[in-house]
């Protein structure tokens, strides 16, 4: 088929081949964002090319532009394209029921005439697991991109809506969203050796020169509501070597949660008796109906092979992790059961830096790198993560199941356990909050860090996250 100059500079296509190099970062941020086989709608999907990249396996796009929609229409097949907006699809019986995984609203807000009204229409479509994806440019481009429309570098697209961050944050709060995510990417779009590299991914990522990208991001998710809550059960994995003395104290202090507790004590290679006090207390504790407690030993080493397992054998709702020292009292799990069942986050972070600590609770250095650990990873990750080392993490088991399935992007380089939860809640756009605890000193045993071999493995565990996270 023969196009004419002026119809081939009307398709999509055509801008998409002429800006290869900015679509290409665009696609790669969804992709990341985005696992393949997700059930996605995009509002304002032109020909469907974004839609495409993120390989859903149910792929919906919808536009009120039917040159657009005839253009997706031929060149993916295999998706669903609609001509019209959200009410019309509201209307739609063969969609108006639908749920989605993803919602892509690229720029799809700069050109709405009410983004409340949009944002508040889409909530049919969302369930409380639903992310909603946005990228906007920045004001700041503004005159560039008209000066680009002016030269024919870029299409001609009539923009209503230059917005902020904060003006963003407040629509989506409006229409009843939280904020999960955000980042800013694209110093340069067009493609110029080295330089390109050196701007997006160097300069681009330094804190306040950020702000100066031509677009920013947020991944968001409806507000959660009280009523939504169901009975849910729980588990409590308890990590343990060489602990004889804290088991029992342990037990006494888990308290009741949900319409069932049960406790799992992971053993990892204890020379105090410490498996023989676990195998005792189970059998004393085997008629008592408050908890269900079981025990598994370690074939592997680290806390993060203790963890993982204790998590395959968990058959509760939420997991929970308890370090067996106690300096985190056990007391303290109601406040993180009673954060994630409302749905303020779907991974509750502890933190021992807020209240103050017990005397000879942690060392000087130790409470200054965790500091300093805790500024770095925030910045890496674009998420405010005040403790990363905090041994008590909570989160809902199927998102541990999303987190393990995803475990290849940072592969089996965690020796702590505490990244790969980390790093996976963020790849997996899950809600994190911090959860303020009270840190005691141990009176029991001995502490199991070294830290000086401990810090290198944290520095090499930044290295990963710079790489995987800031570098793609």
């Amino acid at each position: 088929m023969q196009f004419s100059s002026q119809k081939k500079r009307s398709t999509d296509g055509y801008w998409i081949n002429k800006n290869s190099y900015y679509y290409k970062r665009l696609a790669s941020f969804y992709k990341f964002i985005i696992p393949q086989d997700s059930i996605v709608l995009q509002v304002g999907c032109r020909s469907g090319y974004l839609l495409n990249k993120v390989k859903p396996s149910f792929g919906l796009g919808l536009d009120s532009d039917l040159d657009y929609i005839q253009e997706a229409q031929v060149k993916y097949s295999h998706l669903n394209f609609v001509c019209g907006n959200v009410s019309d699809l509201k209307k739609d019986e063969k969609f108006s029921k639908l749920k989605f995984d993803y919602i892509i609203l690229s720029h799809t807000l700069m050109l709405k005439y009410d983004i409340q009204i949009l944002l508040e229409n889409l909530k049919q479509f969302c369930t409380p697991r639903t992310r909603l994806i946005i990228n906007i440019c920045s004001n700041l481009w503004e005159p560039i991109l008209k000066l680009g429309q002016i030269l024919s570098l870029r299409r001609n697209v009539p923009f209503k809506n230059w917005i902020q961050m904060a003006d963003l944050e407040n629509f989506l709060n409006l229409a009843s969203y939280e904020v999960v995510y955000k980042d800013y990417r694209t110093l340069v779009p067009k493609y110029i050796p080295l330089i390109s590299e050196l701007f997006n991914y160097g300069i681009a990522n330094i804190p306040l020169i950020n702000r100066c990208c031509l677009d920013f991001f947020v991944v968001a998710r409806l507000q959660a509501l009280a009523e939504s809550i169901q009975p849910l059960t729980c588990s409590v994995i308890v990590t343990c070597k060489n602990e004889k003395g804290n088991i029992r104290n342990a037990i006494a202090g888990i308290p009741k949660m949900g319409c069932k507790t049960e406790i799992i004590f992971v053993e990892g290679g204890s020379k105090d008796g410490t498996l023989e006090e676990i195998k005792a207390v189970v059998e004393e504790c085997k008629n008592d109906s408050s908890f269900d407690i079981k025990y598994f030993i370690q074939s592997g080493k680290g806390k993060a092979d203790a963890v993982r397992l204790g998590f395959s054998k968990a058959q509760g709702d939420v997991l929970m992790i308890l370090d067996g020292d106690l300096t985190v009292p056990p007391e303290e799990l109601i406040k993180f059961w009673n954060a994630v069942i409302v749905g303020k986050g779907e991974f509750i972070n502890g933190v021992r830096l807020i209240y103050a600590m017990e005397t000879g609770a942690m060392r000087f250095l130790n409470f200054i790198a965790n500091k300093l650990f805790g500024l770095g990873f925030s910045w890496v990750l674009n998420q405010r993560i005040r403790d990363t080392l905090c041994g008590t993490k909570v989160l809902f088991r199927s998102d541990w199941l999303k987190i393990e399935a995803s475990r290849s992007f940072l592969g089996d380089v965690d020796p702590f356990g505490d990244f790969d939860l980390i790093f996976g809640a963020v790849k997996n756009n899950l809600k994190m909050i911090d959860m303020p605890v009270h840190y005691k000193a141990r009176t029991y045993g001995e502490t199991q860090i070294r830290r000086f071999k401990h810090g290198l493995l944290l520095l090499k565990m930044s290295w990963i996250a710079f790489w995987k996270f800031k570098l793609r």
